[in-house]
Formats: structure tokens, C-alpha cells, sequence
């Protein structure tokens, strides 16, 4: 009886052959199909991943490759100590050379060429196409001069804030007040002070600008005395009479935005308004945000009658190159570096100075040359014959 109830069970216990069959197809079934999406999705990674390298590739080679590797030491120029380089500023066809106790300009052989004695504090240097003024920032001091010579220095009642030039050689003053927000004072080439504009309801001057022919100067304010900041943009003209020059009220522009016009500058007759993300311009009497996606705004230039703008789209982003054309159209926008250093502008001609890495750019966004130096520079600057100067930790080098 035992033994065939044991050999019952084992009966019961035992599958048909045609279902082994049936679960063994299907096993290997899903394991093909298993296998097959894997496969598929290794695939897809490998192909991804090569797209990403090709691409990283790409901006590597773009950013990596100069034209030129230039040892500065061996360019034109002279040597000098670090501290003694930052009291240069490229200029003509030399170096002005600015302390607190001299004005001087130097050849490029840094033999002097002609100087003055002056008593600044905080001297600072800026130079306007062929013209250059040094002032005493929060002094009462400024002076202006060119290659020929030193044209004049002139005391202020305020504290100096900042100093524009026209092309002509107008001298815009921006000075702080104890009696108002501040005032602009207005010379003309020979360094008469042909107007004093006081800010009692505008705000604090923040720039100015003067057009191509000097008959307009516009100056930027920030008016923060309401509950909300307010942007004001003066603009003055100026006239000449049988009784000398007039300066009369010509224009005011405001915006409902809460922002601030760090820089402004005229393209042609186009005036151009930026604050650090943005660029604003004067149309149809009226100042309208124009549609740039400019993040962090870093420097503008005009050259010729084209906009350079440096930007990034946020912190430890790299910095990128957006050039504008007079019909508000970009004409180049591209990655530039991480370490922007300093720009100059020159007729035609547009430098950048960048992760040790010099671009030159002309009007129409194409790069003329890519020098990778072996120095970090300080400041440069165009000379005449299309010469860039460089003032680099070790000295003051030119590069053709």
C-alpha cells in the first residue's frame, strides 16, 4: 500500500515534457528581450557620450588653440619693477606715468618726455581717443593733456568723482556736494567752465556722455530720496555763440523700471543706456528696454558705430562676447573665457585680454589675430599704426 501511494505522488510530482518545453521558451524569450534592451541602452549611452565628448572637444579646441604664443619680454617696450607697472597707462605712442607726485609721458624706450608736479591722493588716469585726463578722485584737482603737452589743471569747489572727455576735448566733471546730490561741471577744450549743472531733484550723478560733435552731453542719475529708486537721464545741449558756449536743458528720460544707468555712450545719434544686465536706448523720444539677454553685464565699448559688450550668464559662468551693430542686430556672440582682465578699444580695432589669451577683434566681429602671452597683464591700450601697448607685471611691450 505504501509503495503505491509513494509512487502516486512521485507521478503527480513529475511535469509533462510539453511544459517544460513551453517555460523553457519562455525564459529564453525574456532574456533575449532583456538582452536586447540592454543592448539598447548601452548603445544610446555610447552614442551620447560620444556627441558630448565631440562637442566638449570642439569648445576645448576653440578655446585652447592662439594663433600665436608671444613671450612679452622679448616684444618692444621697456622693463620694470610690478609696482612701478601699475602706475602706467598706455598712451600715443608711449606711457603716461601717474603718481601722486608727478604727471609724465614716457616714449616707449621709457625715456621722460615731458611732466608735471601735482599733489593727488588718489590719482586715476583715463584716457579719451587722443586726449588724457588725470584727476584726484575725491580731490579737488584735475588736469588734462596730450602728446605736446599738459593743456591746463584746474581746481574744483567738490570732491571729484569721475572725469568724461568729448572727442573735441570737453571735460565733463562729475562732483559730489554737500548742498544738492551732485553737480557736473562743463569745460571746454581751452578750459573755461562753460556751465555747473546742480542736481537738487534728479539724484546723485552716476555718468555722462558727450556725442560724436560735442553738442550734446547726456548725464545719467539716480534718484533714491522715494520709496523706490528712480533713473533719471539728462540731457544737455550745447551751443556756440558770439558770447561763447550755452548749456541748456535739452531732454529728460525716465524709465518705471527700478534700475540703475551704470554707462551710457552715443552711437552716433543713438543714445545707448546700460545698467548690469540690460541695454536701454532713447527711440521715438521715449528710453525702451531692448531685447538682449545680457545677465551680468561686464564692459561696453563703442567702436566705430558698433557695441562690444562683455557678459555672463551668472556667477563662475564663462564670460562671453556680444558685438552690436548700429540696427540693434548681433552680429557676434560667442564664449570668450573665464577671467576677463581688461579691453581697449581703437579705430577699428577691438582687444580683449583674457585667461592670458589676447583677442583682437575688428568692427565687423571677426578675430585678426589670438596671442597667448606668457605674462598676466595689467592694462593695454592702442598706439598709433595699429600697435597694441601691454603694461604686464614685468614692463610695457608692444605687439604689431
Amino acid at each position: 500500500m505504501n509503495k503505491n501511494k509513494n509512487r502516486k505522488t512521485e507521478q503527480k510530482e513529475i511535469k509533462k515534457p510539453s511544459e517544460n518545453k513551453k517555460e523553457g521558451s519562455i525564459t529564453q524569450s525574456m532574456i533575449r528581450k532583456g538582452l536586447t534592451i540592454a543592448v539598447m541602452i548601452f548603445t544610446t549611452i555610447l552614442l551620447i557620450s560620444i556627441g558630448l565628448i565631440f562637442v566638449v572637444s570642439r569648445k576645448i579646441d576653440s578655446m585652447s588653440g592662439a594663433d600665436a604664443q608671444i613671450k612679452l619680454s622679448a616684444q618692444g617696450g621697456f622693463s620694470c619693477e610690478y609696482s612701478e607697472a601699475q602706475k602706467l597707462y598706455p598712451y600715443a605712442e608711449g606711457v603716461i606715468k601717474v603718481t601722486s607726485e608727478r604727471i609724465a609721458y614716457l616714449n616707449l624706450s621709457g625715456n621722460e618726455v615731458f611732466a608735471q608736479a601735482v599733489s593727488y591722493q588718489n590719482p586715476q588716469c583715463v584716457t579719451f581717443g587722443d586726449n588724457v585726463a588725470v584727476f584726484d578722485r575725491d580731490g579737488y584737482n584735475f588736469t588734462v593733456l596730450d602728446r605736446d603737452g599738459i593743456w591746463y589743471s584746474k581746481p574744483t569747489a567738490n570732491p571729484i568723482k569721475a572725469v568724461q572727455m568729448s572727442d573735441d576735448g570737453f571735460i565733463a566733471v562729475i562732483c559730489g556736494s554737500d548742498e544738492s546730490f551732485g553737480e557736473v561741471d562743463i569745460f571746454d577744450k581751452d578750459g573755461n567752465q562753460i556751465a555747473v549743472w546742480t542736481s537738487y531733484n534728479s539724484g546723485f550723478p552716476v555718468c555722462c556722455a558727450f556725442n560724436g560733435n560735442s553738442s550734446l552731453i547726456a548725464v545719467s542719475t539716480i534718484n533714491t530720496s522715494g520709496a523706490v529708486i528712480v533713473p533719471y537721464i539728462r540731457v544737455f545741449s550745447i551751443n556756440k555763440s558770439s558770447k561763447g558756449y550755452e548749456v541748456d536743458d535739452y531732454a529728460v528720460y525716465t524709465t518705471e523700471d527700478n534700475v540703475i544707468f551704470a554707462s551710457i555712450c552715443y552711437v552716433g545719434d543713438k543714445l545707448c543706456c546700460f545698467t548690469t544686465n540690460a541695454l536701454y536706448e532713447v527711440k521715438d523720444n521715449n528710453l525702451s528696454k531692448m531685447n538682449f539677454d545680457f545677465s551680468a553685464i561686464g564692459y561696453v565699448k563703442k567702436v566705430g558705430n558698433n557695441l562690444f559688450v562683455t557678459y555672463s550668464d551668472g556667477v563662475s559662468q564663462l564670460n562671453k562676447l556680444a558685438i552690436i551693430n548700429s540696427s540693434d542686430s548681433v552680429i557676434y556672440d560667442s564664449n570668450i573665457g573665464t577671467n576677463i582682465i581688461c579691453v581697449a578699444q581703437g579705430e577699428g580695432y577691438y582687444a580683449i585680454s583674457v585667461d592670458k589669451r589676447v583677442f583682437i577683434y575688428n568692427t565687423s566681429g571677426v578675430i585678426t589675430n589670438d596671442y597667448s602671452v606668457d605674462e598676466d597683464i595689467i592694462r593695454m591700450n592702442f598706439l598709433s599704426g595699429n600697435k597694441l601697448c601691454v603694461v604686464s607685471t614685468s614692463g610695457v611691450h608692444t605687439i604689431t
